[in-house]
């Protein structure tokens, strides 16, 4: 089965008047769609976009594994668990929120950064906070993330590329660039497919694109 939804159907939240823009997947906040909060261990999927100088300033989070694609500029992160790091397109950056922490988000360059932020829930609960960046991750390597049993798929593809979606329980495909024929239907930039129980399904790029796919439990 092949659900997909379409970038323009997202909640719209963020603080415009900060410079933050946000395209919410899923229920969030004060968005609440009680046959929409999560898909499997998908708790998020939030399209980021940041003024220059605006961001979230220190908040707090517990027990959610936070991974955070950067699409444009530059993303700077801080933690109270002694981290510092900006981030850049190519990136997986991993926020293991434990039993909690709290983080800074910000747009400390002078362009526009765009970022996808998916939040996912772990096996279990508690624990202390961890983090991580893989730099430039190639396409095609999966990002595995053993605390919510899942794994991240970059991919690249070429115009006329096919690629294989993971034969999982479920699968997580988002969108960032390109368009990409699924299942009889044609995806776009932001728009999202939740996949049960795939089986032999491929993804056929139209043009040049860039695909976050999660396999789930």
């Amino acid at each position: 089965m092949t659900d997909v939804r379409r970038g323009a159907d997202r909640y719209a939240g963020g603080d415009g008047e900060a410079g933050i823009t946000t395209r919410h997947a899923f229920s969030f906040g004060s968005f609440y769609d009680p046959e929409n909060i999560r898909f499997g261990p998908v708790l998020a999927c939030n399209e980021e976009l940041l003024a220059p100088g605006a961001g979230f300033e220190e908040h707090p989070h517990s027990h959610t594994e936070i991974v955070t694609w950067v699409v444009e500029g530059e993303l700077t992160h801080r933690d109270t668990a002694g981290h510092a790091t900006v981030v850049r397109p190519g990136d997986v950056q991993r926020l293991g929120s434990a039993a909690g922490v709290r983080h800074v988000e910000r747009n400390d360059g002078d362009v526009p950064l765009r970022f996808v932020q998916m939040w996912l829930a772990p096996l279990e609960a508690g624990g202390d906070p961890s983090y991580e960046v893989v730099r430039d991750i190639a396409d095609g390597t999966p990002y595995a993330l053993p605390a919510a049993g899942a794994v991240l798929h970059v991919r690249r593809p070429a115009a006329g590329e096919r690629t294989a979606v993971p034969d999982a329980a479920r699968v997580y495909v988002h969108v960032v660039r390109g368009e990409h024929g699924l299942d009889g239907e044609l995806l776009g930039p932001g728009d999202s497919a939740r996949i049960t129980g795939a089986e032999g399904l491929e993804i056929v790029a139209e043009s040049p694109g860039e695909l976050l796919m999660w396999e789930l439990p």
